[in-house]
């Protein structure tokens, strides 16, 4: 007989109802058991184990820097010399760590750690519709395009409908193995013009495998927010002890043995399991403590960059090493803004030198040679990429926007990105690109690619299926894994 301790004249005092118990029992009549609904929960959850080959399964984590605006990989990455005066660089060109590959001027931190990373210099996609940031980044992050894209590349809010992006397909089939936020995005939502959050969603998934984001509005320059986390609800409301919880969860698994049935559903899913890790969430404060930056020494966070930017890159670093599986740090300014984006119509050679590239180089470099020193680097999978490049030549419109001698305009058909960690290649670059970094001359990789490449590090097959609001099957992303990046 089950047996609830103390009144049961009323719903029990900590919130179980006899209505939810009833409801319990009437899944039985109803000829459908809770083993029933929990096994075709987990059939569409479970990952495949088989091994995908090289490189599968070894990233336990995953931070994704993402340099909303669209870099020039001329001005960066992938400069060109012997060519014309429109197309080359206003910055010199500079030696790496990794012989024969060089940089701009305006990262001396991170050619010095290259040899710890893969250059991606052939990115590229011809773009039908996706020249400007929205929808370019839609792509980005989830491997599909929309039916609705206006002729500027601008996309309706985010909707339920849409694709979930690549974070939350990731939480979906690998939760975290511990306590902790399984999804984290900071310091904001994507974000063009006034479209929020599309791209960087559940979408048809559902809100369970939205990112927890972090910070209240404001300048996002502002390096008091960095104090101002918002942890509320990560926090036990203050009527609510630890010892509470616990007898919640008493509580709970007294009713779980007093009834037969639910405890066979829920031993064989490991339910507890999962139940015990949301209440740890909370009881434990382990992702309070993750957030606590302070606890990091002076001279390490000086080394990240004082700035939004380079403590997001530190704040990633404590979040996986606390059992975050995907961590977003989106770059702090939105495209179209002034001063740090890395759109760069008008003005390039002072922004990208005195306010975006310092902050980049400092917080990529520190980032990276942390894990690496920590050990963490070969089980966390870091991955630096835009939605595009910049035009090889400055002051032409490429994309219907205007654009001085000082500026280039949105460029999909080559860029660069980086990619270090969990079986990537150390010291490699991947792709060429031509003598005006145009186009790729040697192994483009498109973003679905790079997309497949990611879930695959993780451990999941990129043509695994899920189910989208209407119930029908999609892919994660049509894309093939890049094998070539993979030692």
């Amino acid at each position: 007989m089950l047996v609830i301790p103390g009144e049961v004249s009323r719903d029990t005092c900590d919130g179980i109802s006899r209505r939810e118990l009833i409801r319990f029992g009437s899944l039985s009549l109803a000829g459908l058991s809770l083993a029933n609904v929990f096994a075709s929960e987990a059939k569409g959850n479970a990952p495949s184990k088989d091994s995908g080959g090289r490189g599968f399964g070894k990233a336990k984590s995953v931070i994704l820097i993402y340099l909303q605006g669209g870099p020039s990989h001329l001005d960066l990455w992938d400069p060109k010399e012997n060519v014309p005066d429109k197309v080359k660089s206003v910055f010199k060109i500079a030696p790496t760590k990794l012989t024969g590959t060089h940089v701009t001027e305006l990262l001396p931190k991170i050619g010095n750690i290259l040899d710890k990373t893969t250059l991606i210099r052939s990115m590229s996609y011809t773009p039908n519709g996706l020249f400007n940031h929205t929808a370019a980044i839609y792509q980005m992050h989830t491997g599909y395009t929309t039916d609705k894209v206006s002729a500027s590349g601008q996309l309706e809010p985010p909707s339920p409908k849409d694709f979930p992006t690549l974070g939350s397909n990731i939480i979906k089939f690998k939760p975290p193995e511990v306590p902790m936020l399984p999804f984290v995005m900071m310091p904001r939502p994507l974000q063009e013009s006034n479209v929020v959050g599309k791209g960087g969603t559940a979408g048809f998934l559902g809100k369970a495998y939205d990112p927890y984001l972090l910070y209240p509005s404001g300048d996002d320059l502002d390096m008091g927010k960095m104090d101002r986390i918002k942890v509320d609800d990560l926090k036990l409301r203050e009527d609510l002890t630890p010892e509470r919880m616990n007898r919640r969860a008493s509580l709970r698994d007294t009713v779980a043995k007093g009834m037969p049935e639910i405890e066979k559903a829920v031993s064989k899913f490991e339910l507890d399991s999962y139940y015990g890790k949301a209440l740890g969430l909370v009881v434990s404060g382990r992702a309070r403590d993750a957030f606590d930056i302070t606890k990091e020494k002076p001279e390490l966070r000086e080394k990240y960059g004082k700035n939004t930017f380079g403590q997001c890159c530190l704040l990633a670093r404590r979040l996986v090493e606390a059992g975050t599986r995907f961590v977003e740090v989106n770059w702090p300014k939105v495209a179209n803004s002034d001063n740090h984006s890395w759109d760069t119509h008008v003005g390039l050679s002072n922004r990208l030198k005195n306010q975006a590239a310092p902050m980049f180089d400092a917080g990529v470099s520190a980032l990276i040679e942390d894990l690496d020193q920590r050990g963490l680097l070969s089980e966390t999978l870091v991955v630096v990429v835009g939605e595009f490049g910049r035009s090889p030549q400055r002051g032409v419109s490429t994309s219907g926007n205007a654009n001085n001698d000082d500026g280039r305009d949105h460029w999909p058909y080559c860029y660069t990105a980086l990619a270090a960690g969990a079986g990537m290649k150390r010291g490699y670059v991947h792709g060429k690109s031509d003598k005006t970094a145009s186009a790729p001359l040697e192994h483009p990789v498109h973003p679905t690619e790079l997309l497949a490449t990611i879930y695959h590090s993780v451990g999941i097959k990129p043509d695994t299926i899920v189910y989208n609001h209407l119930n029908q099957p999609r892919e994660l992303v049509k894309g093939e894994v890049v094998t070539g990046l993979l030692s």
